[in-house]
C-alpha cells in the first residue's frame, strides 16, 4: 500500500564547533551502533588533521563531496524479460548521501597498519577526495563509465 503522504525532510542541525551541517551529517553517516559520541571525536580528528595541513577543513570536507557526489547512476529496468541498466541522473539529496557513505566506506577500507585510527584513515580519504583521487572518487568514475556504457537504454527512463 502506498504512502498517504509524502515525508517530511528534516535539516540537520549544525554541529557546534565549526557550525556546519554538512559535518553533522558527516557523524551521522559514520555512526556505527548509535555511537555519535564516538563517531564525532573521530570527526573533529579528521578536520583538526586537515585543519594543519591545509585551510578550513569544512571547506575541504565540502569540496570532497563534491568531487565524490555522482551525477549519474544505473537503475535497473526490466522490459520484456530482459533487464537492462538504466541510465538516470541523481538528485542532490542523494548525491550527498551517496558521496558521504562512499567516503565513509573508503576510509573503513584502508588498513590499520598504516593509519592507526579511524579519524586518521578519514582525514587521508577527505584529502585525497578533495584533490580529486583515492577511493571514493573511483567509485564515482566507475559509476559514471557504467552509465555512460549504457547509454543507448536511456530510451527505457520513465
Amino acid at each position: 500500500m502506498p504512502r498517504s503522504k509524502r515525508a517530511k525532510v528534516r535539516e540537520a542541525k549544525p554541529d557546534p564547533i565549526y557550525g556546519s551541517q554538512l559535518v553533522t551529517k558527516l557523524v551521522n553517516a559514520s555512526m556505527k551502533d548509535g555511537k555519535k559520541a564516538v563517531a564525532r571525536r573521530n570527526i573533529y580528528l579528521a578536520l583538526e588533521q586537515l585543519k594543519d595541513k591545509d585551510k578550513n577543513p569544512v571547506e575541504v570536507l565540502r569540496i570532497a563531496i563534491e568531487n565524490v557526489g555522482p551525477s549519474k547512476k544505473v537503475r535497473p529496468r526490466r522490459v520484456g524479460g530482459a533487464s537492462y541498466l538504466v541510465p538516470v541522473s541523481v538528485n542532490a539529496r542523494q548525491r550527498l548521501s551517496l558521496a558521504m557513505r562512499w567516503i565513509v566506506e573508503a576510509a573503513n577500507s584502508r588498513s590499520n597498519t598504516e593509519y592507526k585510527r579511524y579519524g586518521n584513515k578519514l582525514a587521508a580519504e577527505l584529502k585525497d577526495a578533495a584533490e580529486n583521487t583515492g577511493v571514493a572518487v573511483a567509485k564515482k568514475e566507475n559509476i559514471h563509465k557504467v552509465a555512460d556504457a549504457n547509454k543507448a537504454f536511456a530510451h527505457f527512463r520513465w
